[in-house]
């Protein structure tokens, strides 16, 4: 890389206004005096999967609805600082799911024959994580199939238990069986992002995880757009890199053309036919200092096209994507028909390997409203399809509403390989209210094994970053933090409140460490009692309790009551 005049500002482009391009974005506008930044962006607004979508309030008790990205956990320390930056917060709730339908349904919240049928099983499956916890380098990259083998658990208790509940962690659907046995082990044996935890010996997983809900995303990421812009972002829509052109010491030459996008989703660049989309505007050559691809892996190796070295296409090439559609609806029939929406008496038990749990299932009766839905399919019992009841779960609905006027988002996997099993042409076509597709990552064991360990190798080479959640686990909170990194690693600090927060900060050297092989300096005297310092409770300080998100349930819908 060529040596930069101290004495001049680096011209950065970032690619992607999603949550890591935003991210970064913040971080390096924090220091005008070192970096002119230049976002672009290929559709017509900011947050990437992240936005929302008008309703009919008198309808469903609400104006509008989150669309693609819909909440997270207490750990996502970065994220609810970025909300309360441009004065918005999330609200917190505890997560109800509901798994399978009719025999094969069971659930978090109160015991089901299913769960009775299954006791030996459960007993094994609980020493499977101890094993598998003591024995990570061996066993942490074996795909759950494989490891529920090892393990002589029978195809019904990992088609129906295991997979479910890791694939709505995720969002992997059908790839679950190909997860690393490494995230089903976390997912319920770690205290700070295990969302299982602690597991169950009798009934797998009998926790209400304390998740956050976010606000609406179209309003927080069009705040922070204004603000970015006021700190001196030149923020470009409806722009897409074509080619990078060329890399060296010179700089980063890059081609770009402006483009038509229709906002309702599509696949990074392609909609729902994987056609291109026209352009409106003649191609032009553009030169930078450095690059910051915040797209997903796939785009970035088709936009760094002949300029990428061998390396960047193996390990960029080796991610796996599918292409899903979640159909936004309120037939509630097709929901009755697929899915256990609530408490279903025939179903519940009372005890459970000798222990009694009719205090659980008193509590169901009254407050049972699931608001993850996860079908297993009739024909293949491996593969899924997801649905939230939106109502039940996001914050800006009133807490009783009618069931007759839920709107539910029901997600369909895999169209190329999967969609001659999706029922989604049994979805009443006049209770449809829209349709997204998306290109998701599929966390594949193979993920954990070609890509993200590598991904060190490419990074800061050549005058180019890579920020995006594909990094490391999809997740908004990754996002950020790599859009962050991104920016420290082209020399902007880390945020000194955050580096308060003993959790945040954890994380980010972490993923600093692993992405960039470098460990970051403390920049503030350990005991700084600056704003920051209390936000970190609970083990290891993972639970957050800084500004960004409410005290209570449902106070999007409170506050716009008052």
């Amino acid at each position: 890389m060529g040596k930069h005049n101290p004495d001049m500002k680096k011209k950065v482009l970032v690619v992607g206004a999603g949550a890591a391009g935003m991210s970064c974005a913040q971080q390096l506008a924090e220091h005008p005096d070192k970096f002119e930044v230049t976002l672009v962006e290929a559709v017509g607004y900011c947050g990437g999967q992240a936005f929302s979508i008008d309703i009919d309030e008198k309808k469903f008790g609400a104006k509008w609805l989150n669309q693609g990205v819909q909440g997270g956990s207490f750990i996502y320390h970065h994220t609810m600082r970025m909300f309360e930056r441009v004065g918005f917060k999330a609200d917190p709730v505890k997560l109800q799911v509901a798994f399978g339908k009719d025999d094969t349904f069971w659930t978090n919240v109160y015991p089901t024959k299913l769960l009775a049928d299954n006791e030996e099983n459960i007993r094994t499956f609980k020493k499977m994580l101890t094993i598998v916890h003591w024995l990570e380098p061996l066993l942490g990259l074996l795909p759950i199939k494989h490891l529920a083998k090892l393990f002589w658990l029978p195809t019904s208790f990992t088609n129906f238990i295991l997979l479910p509940m890791v694939a709505l962690f995720l969002g992997t659907g059908n790839y679950t069986p190909e997860v690393p046995s490494i995230i089903l082990e976390r997912l319920c044996t770690s205290p700070t992002y295990g969302m299982w935890y602690p597991p169950d010996k009798v009934s797998v997983a009998s926790n209400l995880p304390p998740m956050i809900v976010f606000p609406n995303l179209t309003e927080f990421y069009g705040a922070w757009q204004k603000k970015l812009e006021k700190m001196g972002v030149k923020i470009r829509l409806n722009t897409e890199v074509t080619e990078v052109v060329s890399r060296d010491k010179r700089g980063v030459v890059v081609k770009i053309k402006g483009k038509n996008y229709d906002q309702n989703g599509g696949s990074d660049g392609e909609d729902a036919e994987g056609e291109s989309n026209n352009y409106d505007s003649p191609a032009k050559f553009e030169s930078y200092d450095e690059i910051v691809l915040c797209v997903l892996a796939d785009t970035a190796k088709r936009i760094l096209a002949k300029s990428a070295s061998f390396t960047e296409k193996r390990i960029l090439g080796s991610c796996k994507f599918s292409n899903d559609i979640t159909v936004t609806h309120c037939d509630t029939e097709y929901i009755k028909r697929y899915y256990e929406h609530a408490f279903n008496e025939e179903q519940a038990v009372s005890t459970l390997g000798g222990t009694d749990q009719s205090d659980r299932v008193k509590f169901a009766q009254e407050n049972f409203k699931p608001m993850y839905l996860v079908r297993t399919n009739e024909e293949e019992a491996s593969k899924l399809d997801l649905c939230f009841d939106c109502s039940n779960y996001q914050g800006q609905f009133p807490p009783d509403l009618p069931f007759e006027q839920h709107i539910f988002q029901t997600i369909f996997l895999n169209r190329e390989r999967d969609s001659y099993l999706w029922t989604i042409d049994e979805i009443d076509q006049d209770k449809i209210i829209q349709k997204n597709w998306w290109h998701q990552l599929c966390h594949s064991w193979t993920h954990y094994a070609l890509v993200v360990p590598w991904l060190w190798l490419i990074q800061g080479r050549r005058r180019t970053r890579f920020a995006a959640s594909w990094t490391l686990v999809n997740a908004h909170e990754v996002a950020c933090i790599s859009g962050i990194s991104a920016a420290v690693n082209l020399g902007a600090e880390y945020p000194r409140e955050l580096e308060r927060d003993k959790f945040a900060f954890l994380a980010f050297r972490l993923y600093y460490l692993f992405q960039y092989r470098s460990w970051y300096s403390r920049r503030l005297e350990k005991g700084d009692e600056g704003e920051g310092h209390d936000w970190a409770t609970g083990y290891n300080g993972s639970v957050y309790q800084g500004p960004g998100v409410s005290k209570e349930e449902r106070s999007m819908w409170k506050e716009e009551q008052a």
